[in-house]
């Protein structure tokens, strides 16, 4: 394999209101620190509910709809803070007051990468949500995240406001729904290895591995592992 080609290239399909993804996230991390050879990295868009309206929705009364009251929901939050505490992520469900449609955060993710601070962008915005408890969906925020994140804000606001891209991410999503991604995170390596879940970074190491092997190959679909 030539320098050339030696980067591997991971596309993370995501959603920020999505804490598996937040743990996900987290999980490759400390799987590249394990295997760090030379990586691009994407964030690819997804919508856990498109439904929820672009105001949001009361998450407690959302959560309640969609779990009941048989106790699930608090059984996965604790379930979650001790995995993410064992990543160094303080999740704070307590804090989050709204559900929101995350279309606008996808489309403020999908400028970050061509500035080169899409990995920046998308971690930031797992933090105002999990830990901080900022509504994601209001556009304020996400031009806040994004002046912090060096984006241009008030090219950020005005993108917004204009609707640029909103097709584009929806399009993109539909694609990872139509290669069978009805879940996430859902990575995917070299562009054929397809990993579901939160896995533990000894199995993205593998997954690196196995794609590397594959990347002189004929290209095929992801395979699902």
């Amino acid at each position: 394999m030539s320098e050339a080609n030696d980067i591997l290239t991971i596309d993370v399909v995501s959603d920020v209101v999505c804490p598996w993804c937040y743990l996900g996230e987290k999980r490759l991390e400390m799987a590249l620190k394990e295997a760090p050879q030379p990586v691009a990295l994407r964030w690819r868009p997804y919508q856990l509910d498109p439904t929820i309206p672009d105001g949001g929705l009361d998450r407690a009364e959302y959560m309640a709809k969609k779990f009941g009251k048989s106790g699930k929901l608090q059984t996965a939050h604790d379930n979650l803070t001790r995995l993410g505490a064992e990543v160094g992520l303080p999740f704070a469900f307590d804090k989050i007051k709204r559900a929101p449609n995350t279309l606008d955060a996808h489309r403020l993710i999908r400028w970050a990468n061509s500035a080169g601070v899409q990995g920046k962008v998308v971690d930031r915005l797992f933090k105002a949500y999990f830990v901080e408890g900022r509504d994601i969906g209001d556009r304020d925020v996400l031009i806040d995240i994004a002046g912090e994140c060096g984006l241009d804000a008030r090219l950020v606001e005005k993108l917004l406001a204009e609707g640029a891209d909103a097709d584009l991410v929806r399009e993109e999503i539909a694609q990872a729904q139509a290669i069978g991604v009805s879940g996430v995170p859902f990575f995917i390596f070299a562009g054929r290895l397809g990993v579901p879940g939160a896995q533990d970074p000894s199995v993205l190491v593998r997954a690196m591995a196995q794609a590397r092997q594959a990347m002189n190959e004929p290209i095929g679909e992801a395979t699902v592992q």
